[in-house]
């Protein structure tokens, strides 16, 4: 058979055909090669559960989102590591449902839409009750009084188990929110999704002061933020292209987010800030936010201010990296980008630490062995 003559018209297509398909094929290589040493280090890391032959009574925060996948999260947890859960909202009569149902322990989480009485009728069973706090130290003038009336209180901020201890509180521990990794993981997100540095959250005033200086300089780089309030930004029509104003994104997207982005940044909220804040005993705050665990959960080099408590947790320089100033994030920004390895070996090993100490299944777990052995 004749061979076909291509006329010179098609000759550019061919080759843009064939120069997609060789990039098409080395990003597939590339994107299944990494997604691979993830999917071993989640297989290798993630610890099994253990189911405890307990029965939970877990009471929601009652606060809808952003509160609700917290719940979702822990109540699936929960169904792993207990012989038996069962779940209600804080309107309801709590008391009635625990003494038809005997439960070994009632959990709480935030506690500020349940009424104390409830609580108390519950104690008065002889059923141990706990209550997590996911907020501290940011509504301690309101939780104050209803930390005394659980036997135990956990709390995500390390500063506030002497607060608690002080006003009467006899067993106060230390637990910080950790991650639900079927919520946050790696993904193998789309590739229009894609760029270099993100921040999600809320633009509290002591980010936009920071991000007013970091702007100009990373502004050449692929930049994604999104959040509230970043009309604050003292030149947002300059950088209002970069920005998703005002979308507040559950765990999923959220993830999808830090995987798209070779860099996440994580700036801690002030312990003063005065949008939404109740704090009135003002109680600095040392120990890492829940974006801390989710961030590095999502298998992405996490960029985070300096906490006291973040060496608790990760080691900085080869968990997670630390900056103290607008002017170092950009440095170890621009670092770690033309750096392609370290930045892929800081954050798989960020995964691995996450995964083995940083799960829901490892803090409800404690919490329940906590509470109930002591």
């Amino acid at each position: 058979m004749a061979k076909v003559k291509r006329r010179p018209a098609d000759r550019p297509r061919a080759a843009a055909y064939h120069r997609g398909w060789a990039d098409g094929l080395a990003s597939g290589k590339a994107d299944g090669h990494w997604q691979g040493l993830c999917e071993y280090i989640v297989r290798t890391a993630t610890p099994v559960p253990v189911k405890r032959p307990i029965h939970v009574l877990y009471v929601t925060s009652g606060k809808g989102f952003p509160y609700s996948p917290l719940d979702d999260g822990i109540i699936a947890t929960l169904k792993e590591i207990a012989a038996k859960v069962t779940v209600a909202v804080p309107h309801e009569d709590i008391a009635a449902i625990a003494a038809r149902e005997r439960p070994d322990l009632l959990l709480v989480l935030d506690g500020m839409h349940l009424g104390l009485e409830k609580v108390c009728a519950v104690n008065g069973l002889g059923v141990r009750t706990a209550i997590w706090f996911t907020d501290d130290p940011y509504y301690t003038d309101i939780t104050s009084g209803i930390a005394p009336n659980y036997y135990h209180v956990f709390t995500l901020e390390r500063n506030c188990v002497p607060f608690y201890t002080e006003r009467g509180c006899p067993r106060v521990s230390y637990l910080p929110l950790g991650v639900h990794h079927s919520a946050y993981r790696p993904r193998n997100t789309d590739r229009a999704m894609r760029g270099e540095v993100c921040f999600i959250g809320t633009a509290y005033w002591n980010r936009v002061a920071m991000f007013n200086q970091l702007m100009p300089l990373i502004a050449h780089r692929r930049l994604y933020i999104s959040g509230m309030w970043w009309d604050r930004l003292a030149d947002y029509g300059r950088w209002k292209h970069f920005i998703d104003l005002g979308n507040w994104m559950g765990p999923q997207p959220t993830s999808e987010r830090y995987n798209a982005h070779k860099i996440v940044i994580n700036s801690h909220r002030a312990h003063d800030d005065d949008t939404f804040n109740q704090n009135s005993a003002m109680i600095t705050a040392l120990s890492p936010n829940p974006r801390t665990f989710e961030i590095s959960a999502s298998a992405t080099l996490q960029l985070t201010d300096c906490r006291e408590d973040i060496a608790q947790h990760y080691v900085p320089g080869v968990e997670i990296v630390t900056y103290d100033s607008p002017e170092d994030l950009a440095a170890k920004a621009e670092y770690y980008l033309e750096h392609e390895e370290e930045r892929k070996e800081i954050a798989l090993k960020g995964l691995y630490r996450t995964l083995k100490d940083h799960t829901y299944v490892s803090r409800l777990s404690q919490l329940i062995d906590l509470t109930m052995n002591g």
